[in-house]
């Protein structure tokens, strides 16, 4: 299997240059002009199209057994529905039960995913902590190329880490050169405001943003980040919602510390007003944690992507229909939480990004690609055109226009929160391992062909960060009796 894609305009997060792309085996094989390929090889007219690096999605919940029920989108059906949407490549999250062994776990979620249809990796979440905790993330970093860890600082009674256990996960990160990652809202906090709010007798999803507000979020991110520099461990915050999240980010950065930021394409696109709306189902479908915040906050969050203070964009990809956010019809603190986006983000980056002038082609590429893979050290493996690069390739028309639509999207759900909107730019052919998987509005997939991508140890940011410890490294005073 080969493919040449001829004519169009390579766009990287560095460069824009016309060439032409030769991929086989799955691999990136040569870029330039008049490239010599064999007879037989498949060509693609890239025409007045850019030729941009698959999109990578860090944060996906596929076939997350949560609060109750189970999402509605396994592997392979979101799998498909990124590749309809530019994107080839999802970092998802094993979660594992209080006390449940955290290998257990692995081996459930990477079971799920066989049937994925592009490639995926895995963030594994620290729910709990004994010694056996502290084996099983050696084991997961070094024999099955996982570098990154969750952590819940929400989710009271269930999945929450408490702050001793933030530290004993912080530091074993620190001792294997493996990401921590935390989702930064204060547990204790909602669960006093979510009591609080439905002895009010406000029971509707409009309770949901009342528990959570913003201030939540900002304490828990700060609390992580000085955890962190107190460490002196790099820290990645998810899913980034409100300007007091951002600000702990940026006072960091500022102070020299390695902190990234996430965001979300809802969270810079919807408005918490989707809570008061009447209809309960509607409502209901867009309650997630963090909820949507005011346009403040999203004025706020894209000056943080475009001044680099945020480095990454992602769904928090989590599919549950209106009969299962119905479980909650009594109760806010209920509905399952999860909003669903993969197809879409790339489109909706682009049109409220590109189009707007608020990021350059380039800087699209790298929060929707290039910086994921960086980050979490499968670059220039992944987020690259370049040879030897793995062929993750979306051909993308700049002026294309499509209107988003439950109806239409190839997402296992029955409700999209862009409902209506249409988006200038997107994706015209989707290649995953240098396989056409989405051509001209048909999907393609093939069930259980994506691969499970390791990631290594030991990035960058820890080689330098080891570095300077050892030169600010502590030492006793010699002092005479």
């Amino acid at each position: 299997m080969s493919i040449l894609i001829k004519g169009g305009t390579v766009v990287t997060a560095d460069l824009s240059y016309r060439a032409d792309v030769y991929c086989a085996e799955g691999k990136i094989q040569a870029i330039g002009e008049n490239l010599d390929v064999p007879a037989g090889c498949e060509v693609v007219d890239a025409g007045d199209l850019l030729v941009m690096p698959g999109g990578i999605d860090p944060h996906t919940h596929m076939q997350l057994p949560f609060m109750g029920t189970v999402a509605s989108e396994d592997f392979f059906t979101g799998s498909s529905a990124g590749a309809a949407g530019g994107t080839t490549s999802i970092i998802d999250f094993v979660i594992p039960a209080p006390q449940q062994p955290i290998m257990d776990a692995y081996h459930q979620w990477m079971d799920w995913a066989k049937k994925s249809a592009t490639d995926y990796s895995f963030h594994v979440a620290i729910t709990w902590w004994d010694e056996s905790v502290y084996k099983d993330m050696g084991t997961l970093v070094q024999e099955h190329g996982i570098n990154s860890f969750k952590h819940f600082m929400a989710y009271k009674n269930a999945i929450m880490c408490e702050d001793e256990t933030l530290v004993n996960s912080f530091s074993r990160c620190l001792e294997l050169g493996a990401m921590p990652t935390v989702h930064a809202e204060n547990g204790d906090l909602v669960f006093h405001l979510q009591k609080k709010i439905l002895e009010r007798g406000i029971t509707g999803p409009e309770g949901h943003p009342l528990s959570r507000p913003t201030e939540v979020e900002g304490e828990a991110a700060n609390r992580a980040i000085r955890i962190a520099q107190a460490l002196n461990v790099p820290l990645y915050c998810v899913h980034v919602s409100c300007e007091e999240s951002l600000q702990a980010i940026t006072r960091a950065r500022n102070e020299g510390q390695r902190v990234y930021g996430e965001v979300l394409a809802g969270h810079l696109e919807i408005d918490e007003s989707v809570y008061q709306n009447e209809d309960w189902d509607y409502a209901a479908g867009h309650v997630m944690s963090p909820p949507f915040r005011s346009k403040k906050h999203q004025d706020a969050l894209w000056k943080g992507l475009q001044s680099g203070n945020l480095q990454t964009t992602a769904t928090d990809h989590c599919c549950f229909c209106a009969d299962q956010k119905a479980m909650g019809k009594k109760d806010f603190s209920m509905i399952p939480n999860g909003t669903a986006g993969i197809e879409d983000r790339m489109s909706v980056l682009w049109d409220s990004g590109v189009a707007s002038g608020k990021l350059t082609p380039n800087e699209f590429v790298g929060v929707t690609s290039t910086n994921a893979a960086k980050i979490f050290n499968i670059y220039p493996r992944k987020g690259s055109i370049s040879v030897g690069a793995d062929a993750d390739i979306v051909l993308w028309d700049a002026n294309g226009s499509r209107t988003i639509s439950a109806k239409t999207h190839h997402q296992n759900i029955d409700f999209n929160i862009f409902e209506g909107r249409t988006v200038k730019g997107i994706a015209v052919h989707t290649l995953s391992q240098g396989k056409l998987v989405w051509t001209n509005g048909e999907l393609r997939t093939v069930r259980g062909t994506g691969k499970n991508i390791k990631r290594p140890a030991y990035g960058s940011t820890f080689d330098a960060m080891q570095k300077h410890t050892a030169q600010n490294e502590p030492k006793a005073v010699v002092r005479n009796k």
